[in-house]
C-alpha cells in the first residue's frame, strides 16, 4: 500500500475560484488556504497560505483517510475546480469548488459565499472536514455557534454561516466519517439557507457553469494556445470587483518577490497602471463587460481628483488612503514575513497614471458597441487628466517600479504623458473638435521633443546609444521596450533598435528578463519580472525574430502552475515562481503574446 500524503509547506500550485465579489485559492489537496471577506481586500478568514504551514488554522480542508494522491482540473471554460482525492485502499472522493455567479431576478447573483460539493466516487471513503476560519488577520480562531444543519462562524462584526447536509456534529468535533452519498456545503451570509441545500447548491453549480461558458463563448481568441488564453482571461475577470469595476493587481498579499527579501507587498488594490494593461488585453479578446465597468470606476476616480493629482492606486471602493501596516499574527509565506496590509505606494507620485487613464477611456468615445458612449462632458473631464500629464511630463516621480527612496524624471512616465496628449488629440479629431486636436497634438510633439533630447544617452567607444530609464541617468529598465507598444516609436526606428540591443545585453538572463539590474531600496533584484519577459517576447516578434519569440513564449508557459497561471516573479536559476498570485501583469503577457504569435484562423487548413 502506498504511503499517505504528508502535510507540506505552502507553494504557488494554487487554483483560483471566485465570482467577482469574493475569491479563494485552493491548494493541491483541495484546501481553501486563502480567502478574504467580504471582498478581496477584506480580512483573510482563510489565511493558512500565510500562516507558515498550510495545515494550520485558517483553512477549509477535506481530509481523506489514507490519502495517497490528488489530481485537479477546472471544468472546461469555467473557474469551477474539480479535485479527486484517492486513498491507498482505492477509495476516492471528488470535490467541486466554486463561488456562485449567475443572473437572478434581473441582476447578477454573486454572494459572499463559497460552495463545495463532495462526491464519493470509489470504495468507501472516510473523510474529516477541517473548517477553521480565523479573524483579525490570523489573530484568533472564529468563535462558533450551531444549529441542526448549520454552523455560524463569528469572523468579525458579522458572521458567516455554513449550511450543509453533512453531519454537523462530525464537523464541529473534527471526526472522520464514512461518506456514502454526495454532500453539499454553502459557506455564505449569516441567514437561513433558502430551499434544500442539496438541490440548491447543485442548481447554483449548473447556473454558474452556464454563465462562464457563455462568457468564454463571446471571446475572440487566437487559434493557438486557446486553453491558456481562456484560463488567463477567466482569471483576469476574477480580479475585477464587479460592484465598482476596480481591478486588483493580484488576489494575495505578501508573497515575497524572492526568498527572505522582505519585498512583500499587498496587491489587493487597484493600480491604474496594472488595470490599464488588464483591460487592454481583455479588450483585444472582446471582453467589453470588464472594460465598461472599469471605465465607470475611472470616471469616479477622475471626478474625485477634481483636476488634481491622480494616485497610482486606490482601494476597490475608490478609497485613496491605504495605510500600510503589518499583520503580527501571520508568519508569512513559508514563514517569510512580514505580512503587509495596505500599501504605502498610494502616497507616491507616479506620472504614468495619466496616460493609463486616457488610453482606455478613448474607446468610450469611439466604440458604438458600448452601453454608454462618452460625450462632450466626459471629454472635458478627460482633458483635465491631460492637463496634469502636460504639467507633470518632465517632473520627477517614483516611476512604474515604485522606488521608495528616490525620484527622477522616468522616461516611461514621460512617454505615458505623451500618450495622454496624443490620444486626446486623436479623440478630438474623431469628435470633430479641430481646435482641441491642434492643441493636444502640439503638446504631444513638445513632450516628444523633450524625451528625445533628455532621455537619449549617446553611445561610448563607437557603440550605439540608447534611451535611459530616466532623464538623469543612463541605466536601463525593461519598460523602455513599451515605447513601440505605446506608438511613441516604430519597430524599425534606429533608436529603438539600439535601445533593444542594449536592454538584451544588460537585462536579459537567458530565457528571462529583469526589470532593471541596478540596486534599489532593497539591494540588487534576485528574480526576473515575468511581464518583462513577455515584453521581451513582443520586442523579439517586432524585430522579426519570431522563432526565438515562440520558443521563449513556450518556455514561459511551461513555468505556469498546473492551474495555467503565473505569479509576478520567477527565479531565473531554479524556475520557481515567486510574488503575488495570480498576477494580472503576467496573465496579460500570456494573452498578448498568444495574440501576436499565433497563426491566424484564416491560415488553418
Amino acid at each position: 500500500m502506498a504511503e499517505p500524503v504528508n502535510p507540506r509547506q505552502p507553494d504557488l500550485e494554487l487554483w483560483p475560484i471566485g465570482n467577482c465579489q469574493v475569491s479563494g485559492l485552493i491548494d493541491e489537496a483541495a484546501g481553501l488556504v486563502w480567502g478574504c471577506v467580504p471582498r478581496v481586500d477584506g480580512d483573510p478568514v482563510f489565511c493558512a497560505l500565510l500562516n507558515g504551514e498550510q495545515d494550520k488554522a485558517g483553512v477549509w480542508r477535506f481530509e481523506l483517510e489514507g490519502q495517497v494522491s490528488a489530481s485537479q482540473h477546472y471544468e472546461r471554460n469555467t473557474p469551477i475546480l474539480v479535485t479527486r482525492l484517492e486513498a491507498g485502499d482505492g477509495s476516492a472522493v471528488e470535490i467541486h469548488d466554486f463561488c456562485p455567479r449567475f443572473e437572478r431576478s434581473g441582476r447578477m447573483y454573486r454572494p459572499v459565499a463559497y460552495a463545495r460539493i463532495v462526491r464519493p466516487v470509489a470504495g468507501t471513503p472516510r473523510l474529516k472536514v477541517a473548517l477553521h476560519p480565523m479573524k483579525n488577520y490570523g489573530a484568533q480562531l472564529a468563535e462558533t455557534t450551531h444549529g441542526t444543519n448549520h454552523v455560524r462562524y463569528l469572523v468579525g462584526p458579522q458572521a458567516i454561516r455554513l449550511s450543509t447536509d453533512a453531519p454537523v456534529g462530525y464537523i464541529l468535533e473534527g471526526r472522520s466519517y464514512r461518506v456514502e452519498s454526495d454532500q453539499h456545503f454553502f459557506l455564505g451570509p449569516d441567514e437561513p439557507f433558502s430551499g434544500n441545500v442539496r438541490s440548491e447548491v447543485r442548481r447554483m453549480e449548473a447556473l454558474t457553469s452556464k454563465y462562464w461558458k457563455n462568457w468564454v463563448r463571446g471571446l475572440h481568441i487566437p487559434f493557438e494556445w486557446q486553453e491558456e488564453v481562456i484560463r488567463c482571461a477567466i482569471s483576469l475577470k476574477l480580479c475585477q470587483h464587479e460592484e465598482t469595476g476596480a481591478i486588483v493587481a493580484a488576489l494575495t498579499t505578501s508573497i515575497p518577490e524572492a526568498p527572505h527579501s522582505e519585498r512583500n507587498w499587498d496587491y489587493r488594490y487597484c493600480w491604474i497602471r496594472d488595470s490599464y494593461y488588464t483591460v487592454q488585453a481583455l479588450n483585444r479578446l472582446g471582453a467589453l463587460d470588464v472594460l465598461e465597468k472599469y471605465l465607470a470606476y475611472l470616471r469616479n476616480i477622475v471626478d474625485s481628483a477634481q483636476g488634481g493629482q491622480i494616485q497610482p492606486l486606490y482601494s476597490v471602493m475608490g478609497e485613496g488612503e491605504l495605510n500600510e501596516t503589518t499583520a503580527a499574527h501571520l508568519a508569512g509565506y513559508r514563514g517569510m514575513g512580514p505580512v503587509r496590509v495596505g500599501n504605502a505606494a498610494y502616497k507616491q507620485v507616479q506620472h504614468d497614471c495619466y496616460g493609463q487613464i486616457v488610453m482606455p477611456t478613448v474607446q468610450s468615445f469611439l466604440d458604438r458597441r458600448l452601453m454608454r458612449v462618452a460625450d462632450d462632458h466626459d471629454f472635458a473631464s478627460l482633458e483635465q487628466v491631460g492637463e496634469m500629464a502636460w504639467k507633470m511630463h518632465d517632473q520627477p516621480d517614483a516611476g512604474l517600479w515604485e522606488f521608495r527612496t528616490r525620484q527622477e524624471v522616468h522616461t516611461y512616465s514621460a512617454v505615458m504623458c505623451w500618450a495622454a496628449c496624443d490620444r486626446l488629440a486623436t479623440t478630438a479629431h474623431y469628435l470633430g473638435k479641430a481646435e482641441r486636436e491642434t492643441f493636444w497634438r502640439d503638446r504631444a510633439e513638445k513632450i516628444r521633443e523633450t524625451i528625445e533630447t533628455e532621455a537619449w544617452v549617446e553611445g561610448r567607444d563607437g557603440e550605439g546609444g540608447h534611451y535611459g530609464a530616466s532623464f538623469q541617468s543612463d541605466y536601463l529598465d525593461a519598460s523602455l521596450l513599451q515605447m513601440v507598444e505605446l506608438r511613441f516609436l516604430k519597430p524599425d526606428n534606429p533608436r529603438f533598435q539600439s535601445t533593444f540591443a542594449a536592454i538584451e545585453k544588460v537585462l536579459r538572463r537567458g530565457e528571462h528578463m529583469l526589470r532593471y539590474a541596478s540596486e534599489d531600496d532593497f539591494g540588487l533584484p534576485e528574480t526576473a519580472f515575468n511581464v518583462c519577459t513577455f515584453w521581451l517576447i513582443e520586442a523579439l516578434h517586432l524585430a522579426g525574430r519570431d522563432e526565438e519569440a515562440r520558443e521563449l513564449f513556450e518556455t514561459m508557459l511551461r513555468h505556469s502552475t498546473k492551474s495555467g497561471l503565473l505569479s509576478e516573479d520567477l527565479d531565473f536559476e531554479t524556475g520557481e515562481l515567486w510574488g503575488n498570485f495570480p498576477q494580472t501583469y503576467s496573465l496579460v503577457g500570456v494573452i498578448n503574446g498568444a495574440g501576436l504569435l499565433s497563426r491566424p484562423w484564416s491560415e488553418i487548413r
